[in-house]
């Protein structure tokens, strides 16, 4: 499971969270104000009932004068009617709200993701991230949609009534409002506790979260291990605890609830007692008392309902704060404003302005390390010609894989400078050097579509003929042509529908099709087996012609025909040459080859025997 912990947050709700995401809604500002008005006209016709059953009380039943009793009944069906279009409109709007929050949250948040550096996701679970754009976001569409205006609704008709009553009685309104301090102070005291075990569930429910990714994604180690028993225990322990933090949320939320009705019935039974004495000292008609009584019982139907909004905002609190964290998450490499204003981001390229890339790159005195402390590189130099072709070699861990995500960007250096044809790649924008760039993973990943779909995926604009030539050029067009529908057949979730190297074989055609200046193969044929590894090599030395490129290989036979080979220990270029330079060197490049091509070679002997 993992160890990722995530961060504290504050104690108490922070008001100007929620403002900042009500902002982020500006876009919908239309139906969030049409949604309040609608609300503060259903409560303006709500709190008119009791008013006209005291006209009516005092009127005809009191007085018997029947003389306006039409028009009263035609105001009092006018006001049925307007309620049913009020809470038809709000129920449309609040409905429509949801999805556009939820969809804009989801939007924000992915498009954030986009930005966001490797270093983000070195340290962050795939499944901590899903439940903040799954569920998380899902609460706070809820909260915003439906919440939010159950609260306008409830102090607009509090306010409603109160105008109400005390243009009516003073004396009556004031022992009604009366009970209002002792429940803030309740309101106050149910608040913090409310809140910390929301928020212990929504943490819980990121771990259960994670522990679902981590399950399923190795599911065949698990089973291959036999660790199903242990794994169902501490999937079991994160379930038990959100089950106790979940019961212990509800539990308060439980006692809060009835302690404001309790509150309400000792209001109503003041008005029955103090308005009884008034009424029968003939100090207020029949028709105020009864008005009263119909307005102490209302006036705290919105005071439980807010008490129950307020105990939703405490949960959903805890999901904002979470969400809320992921899209203001800053990117640890970003582009000068100045530099983008000139070529652009990812999402508005200005390739007009781009200058060409020709291929020269040069380490000038770079130190690198982790977020962690982990130091990798420490003045380390290299300068490569355009075109030139360099292999990595070296034991795991020794800096190769970082070498090439600083040439790619993917992560910047912490000291001296990447030079790309002579100038600073940081005064260039990220996006230029990606436009010009191909790279070939270890582990291929493909995604869910056809194999046009994935090869097109580095050129969207790529033509069905441009498709099938880059296919071909890596060997890749005839196992494509043999599969169930050709280029339209489906890859499956991950690429599983296809052998490990024919995953790889498409990657390679993907990172060839836009034709880039720079390209990096890492460890890209480590994993595929030898015929595979034989057609990837031929299509290498196709594609490579000209081109600046940097492979980082394991298996040595792949990389005999490159201009340069480092070797390289502990960030440091140990060794330097071409193949034969380093075999005539007989050090430490030599027996590294001489090893494994013994080994090589003894695995073929067992296999032919065997």
């Amino acid at each position: 499971m993992s160890g990722y912990e995530e961060q504290e947050y504050t104690k108490n709700i922070d008001v100007r969270m929620w403002i900042k995401i009500i902002k982020m809604m500006s876009r919908y500002r239309r139906e969030m104000i049409l949604l309040t008005i609608s609300m503060i006209l259903l409560s303006l016709t709500d709190t008119m009932y009791p008013r006209m059953n005291k006209y009516a009380i005092d009127t005809f039943i009191a007085e018997g004068d029947f003389n306006g009793f039409p028009v009263f009944v035609a105001i009092y069906m006018l006001l049925i009617a307007s309620s049913t279009f009020f809470i038809y409109y709000f129920i449309r709007l609040s409905g429509k709200l949801e999805s556009f929050v939820v969809y804009l949250m989801r939007q924000i948040g992915f498009n954030r993701l986009q930005e966001l550096s490797f270093s983000y996701y070195d340290k962050t679970p795939v499944g901590w991230i899903m439940a903040r754009m799954t569920s998380d976001a899902q609460r706070i569409g809820d909260i915003i949609s439906w919440g939010l205006q159950d609260l306008i609704y409830g102090f607009a008709f509090m306010i409603f009534i109160l105008i109400n009553m005390f243009t009516i009685n003073v004396k009556l309104s004031l022992i009604i409002v009366a009970v209002f301090p002792v429940l803030v102070v309740v309101s106050f005291y149910f608040q913090k506790i409310i809140l910390k075990n929301h928020r212990a569930v929504r943490k819980f429910n990121s771990k259960i979260t994670g522990a679902y990714n981590e399950g399923i994604n190795g599911a065949r180690t698990t089973k291959a291990l036999t660790r199903e028993e242990l794994n169902f225990g501490e999937f079991k322990e994160l379930s038990g605890g959100m089950r106790k933090a979940s019961i212990r949320a509800a539990v308060i939320s439980s006692i809060y609830t009835p302690i404001v009705i309790a509150l309400g019935s000792v209001s109503v039974g003041l008005i029955l007692w103090f308005g009884g004495v008034e009424y029968q000292n003939a100090l207020i008609s029949f028709g105020t008392f009864s008005v009263f009584i119909a307005y102490a019982i209302q006036i705290y139907e919105p005071v439980q309902q807010i008490a129950g909004v307020f105990s939703e905002f405490q949960s959903a609190q805890a999901a904002a704060e979470r969400t809320i964290q992921l899209i203001e998450t800053e990117p640890d490499i970003v582009d000068k404003e100045e530099i983008i204003a000139v070529y652009g981001d990812s999402v508005n390229p200005k390739p007009e302005n781009w200058p060409p890339i020709n291929g020269e790159i040069e380490f000038k005195h770079v130190d690198f390390n982790y977020k962690t402390g982990e130091k990798v590189l420490e003045d380390f130099n290299l300068h490569v010609k355009a075109g030139e072709r360099i292999a990595l070699v070296g034991e795991t861990g020794a800096g190769k894989s970082t070498i090439v995500n600083l040439i790619c960007r993917f992560y910047e250096p912490t000291g001296g400078q990447i030079l790309i044809d002579g100038v600073d790649y940081r005064e260039r924008s990220q996006i230029w050097l990606r436009s010009n760039l191909g790279y070939v993973l270890q582990t291929p990943h493909l995604f869910s579509g056809t194999v046009a779909e994935n090869i097109r995926y580095a050129k969207m604009d790529a033509t069905d003929e441009e498709v099938r030539e880059a296919a071909k050029t890596v060997r890749a067009y005839d196992f494509i042509m043999n599969l169930g529908n050709g280029f339209d057949t489906e890859v499956g979730e991950g690429g599983n529908r296809l052998s490990t190297g024919q995953r790889q074989l498409v990657s390679f055609a993907r990172a060839i099709i836009a034709n880039p200046r720079i390209f990096v193969l890492d460890e890209a044929t480590s994993s595929v087996d030898t015929e595979t590894e034989r057609m990837i090599q031929q299509a290498v030395d196709i594609v490579l012609s000209g081109r600046t490129s940097f492979i980082v290989a394991h298996r040595l036979s792949t990389i005999r025909s490159c201009d340069r080979i480092l070797l390289i220990h502990d960030g440091k270029i140990m060794e330097a040459g071409n193949h034969k330079q380093l075999i005539k060197l007989r050090g430490a490049y030599y027996n590294l080859y001489t090893n494994q091509f013994m080994q090589e070679a003894e695995n073929r002997i067992l296999n032919e025997r065997f």
